[in-house]
């Protein structure tokens, strides 16, 4: 018998595509898993990337070319969204080491948009100080306050101590208000 679902949701699950697309090598299976994880894949790797869209887009394509060589794998210890994120996280730390990252594409991320609402400019604008936080830092703050992950999990991922992932989510919430408030500073 299958587990109870929401009766709104007859849509295969994760796991059911990852069997379809390698047991039948089915091309559908394995769309459905793309259109079903790659937008808050893509928003996740633009905010830890902070460079604008087309090199996010880059990253997303490498970690879907590396999910799907490495399914057989996958081991369902976590769920496939887990997975993937960590595979594009990766992929994300290496092309943060390679290439670095300059201020100046940091402010590419968010484009110029007429805001309607006050709470529309403060989320541009809050996007835009995430934007500028040194790398480390930003990858804490979206990991933690944006993806809700724990700092044992942060610790696991990023290959770093528990405290330096507290440490960093200090100093990124520290400089995010200040930016925020006017009061300067990329320090």
């Amino acid at each position: 018998m299958h587990e109870m679902s929401a009766p709104h949701d007859s849509r295969p699950s994760d796991r059911e595509l990852v069997d379809a697309v390698l047991e039948r090598q089915d091309e559908l299976a394995f769309r459905a898993l793309y259109r079903r994880h790659t937008p808050r894949l893509f928003v996740l790797v633009a905010r830890l990337l902070a460079r604008g869209e087309s090199e996010a887009e880059d990253v997303v394509q490498e970690a879907w070319v590396h999910a799907f060589k490495n399914l057989g794998r996958f081991q369902w210890n976590s769920s496939f969204s887990t997975w993937l994120f960590g595979i594009a996280l990766n992929r994300v730390r290496d092309r943060v080491r390679t290439y670095g990252r300059s201020r100046e594409t940091a402010m590419e991320v968010v484009p110029e948009v007429a805001a309607a609402t006050e709470r529309h400019e403060t989320r541009i604008d809050l996007e835009r100080a995430m934007a500028r936080l040194p790398d480390d830092l930003r990858m804490v703050f979206v990991l933690h306050d944006v993806e809700g992950m724990k700092h044992r999990e942060i610790s696991q991922t990023l290959d770093i101590p528990e405290g330096t992932s507290k440490t960093h989510l200090l100093s990124a919430r520290k400089r995010l208000r200040a930016m925020m408030s006017g009061e300067g500073a990329e320090t």
